[in-house]
């Protein structure tokens, strides 16, 4: 019965022990310049341990109008989805993470800052 479930408590280790071996204090946020972004649609990824972000975000006129997930493998970090209108209403991606969700809130807002970036 317990040989069933070996695989998925394997999984289950490997990526705790991922996530607690991520520095998430090292991981640096830069705010990109708005007022030289031009109007459209940007993509984003990043990875941060086993957490992977993949988001379209839309500017107008100089301001982010919206950000839409395309991709997040989380584990328990789904919360962090909630960062989202956070980053809108601010205009910045200097915001405090979502709690309990440190990794994925990282990997969100380094995903913004690709999308605006590169």
């Amino acid at each position: 019965m317990m040989k069933k479930y070996l695989p998925f408590l394997f999984v289950l280790l490997v990526s705790c022990l991922a996530v607690s071996c991520v520095d998430f204090k090292s991981i640096v946020i830069t705010n990109p310049d708005l007022s030289k972004i031009a109007d459209g649609t940007y993509t984003g990824n990043s990875r941060v341990g086993p957490v992977r972000v993949t988001l379209d975000v839309t500017v107008d006129d100089h301001a982010i109008t919206s950000i839409q997930i395309i991709r997040h493998f989380n584990g328990r970090g789904r919360k962090a989805e909630a960062i989202i209108p956070i980053i809108i209403e601010a205009q910045s991606l200097d915001v405090d993470v979502i709690t309990g969700a440190t990794g994925s809130s990282k990997a969100f807002l380094l995903a913004v800052e690709n999308a605006l970036t590169e």
